[in-house]
């Protein structure tokens, strides 16, 4: 099939992690996307590592797929305003995430709507444009930290925690992704383009939603809980024989089939566990008796029993075995770029049934920089 955004070009005015996901995103989608880079140094990136995968960091290899690297120095007035014409007459989007301020002062900010009409243009900032910290810089764990994910990662007394994976950077690249196609159907009824604004802050709020609701609701902190969440029980990690395997028996039926398997039928009438609510209450001495169960068998041999009955139920697996397994393959979610000995991961979308395929390798800096801008004029 033709993607669904074929035709459209994007200018990706950005760097690390939030932007560049982002704009992968609407690549993988079939638009044209057009990297600017620093010409010294280009995206943050392309530097972060060991490991380096190919001729740059494996970070930057797995966030700059299907893209043309254009190298301009917009601190240079001839090739900022040579970008500047570039994006008004051949962009449909932009999409910056460039520290505050910047574009602003260089003339590459929204204000390029009133030169193009149908632009669409999307600022995905740090604590966003307003109020008193929009002018600080943002990253990840300052993100997860501030806008409290960090209070509710990991295990109770504890030092603090981190989610592994950048969530708020590559869940607010996903929702600039989200903004702009929104944008895109507004267009198409009324031929008009307009500013979209989303940040990190907003974003780790977003992913609050359900701890923030719980908060107002009961009045206290959820506080960290381990592998658990505060509102079902038994949900979380238990400890086999041999590894880890998550325990998720999130509702009365489900508790029911539960018991069975672990020989215990008599628990699902007890008082103490007999409603989530109750199971809740009581979460500590209800997960030290599974504990000691789940400890005396293995990990495979718990997934067949509780498999068969419908509870679910998963291992721990580690990165080389999640790569490795077979509803990975099933799924073609790795596949290889062109010309390329690099195996990246997909955009977790299908059309028709199949997933669109990589229309080109992470870019060389700069190596389309003639070819789009034109060759700059001689001095």
């Amino acid at each position: 099939m033709t993607p669904p955004l074929t035709g459209i070009v994007v200018v990706e005015l950005g760097t690390s992690v939030a932007g560049p996901f982002g704009a992968q995103i609407l690549g993988d989608l079939g638009a044209t996307v057009i990297k600017v880079e620093n010409p010294e140094t280009g995206d943050d990136a392309r530097s972060w590592g060991p490991p380096f995968w190919h001729g740059a960091a494996a970070t930057f290899q797995g966030l700059n797929r299907n893209k043309q690297s254009v190298a301009v120095d917009i601190k240079d007035e001839g090739q900022r305003n040579r970008l500047r014409d570039f994006i008004i007459v051949n962009a449909d989007v932009v999409l910056q995430n460039l520290r505050p301020g910047l574009v602003t002062r260089l003339g590459l900010d929204h204000t390029l709507i009133e030169e193009s009409p149908e632009l669409i243009y999307c600022n995905l900032g740090s604590f966003g444009d307003r109020g008193p910290l929009r002018d600080q810089p943002g990253y990840d764990p300052l993100m997860q930290a501030f806008g409290g994910i960090m209070s509710i990662t990991g295990e109770a007394g504890r030092p603090p925690v981190r989610v592994g994976p950048s969530i708020i950077d590559m869940g607010a690249g996903m929702w600039s992704v989200i903004g702009i196609l929104a944008a895109l159907a507004q267009r198409a009824h009324t031929g008009k383009g307009c500013r979209v604004d989303t940040s990190l802050f907003e974003t780790a709020l977003a992913w609050m939603t359900i701890p923030a609701a719980t908060t107002m609701a009961s009045g206290r902190e959820p506080g960290r809980m381990g592998t658990e969440t505060s509102i079902l029980a038994p949900y979380k990690a238990y400890k086999a024989s041999d590894k880890y395997l998550i325990i998720a028996a999130g509702n009365d039926g489900l508790f029911r089939r539960l018991c069975d398997v672990l020989g215990r039928k008599e628990w699902a009438d007890d008082d103490r566990f007999r409603t989530n609510a109750a199971r809740v209450a009581n979460r500590v001495v209800l997960n030290d008796m599974i504990d000691q169960i789940v400890a005396t068998g293995t990990c495979a041999d718990w997934i067949a029993r509780l498999s068969a009955v419908g509870v679910p139920c998963a291992p721990l697996q580690t990165v080389d075995e999640v790569l490795s397994h077979p509803q990975t393959e099933a799924l073609d979610m790795l596949r290889l770029a062109p010309n390329s000995v690099m195996t990246l991961m997909s955009v977790p979308l299908r059309f028709d049934g199949e997933r669109l395929p990589f229309r080109s390798a992470p870019p060389k800096l700069g190596e389309a920089t003639d070819d789009i801008m034109g060759t700059p004029p001689s001095k």
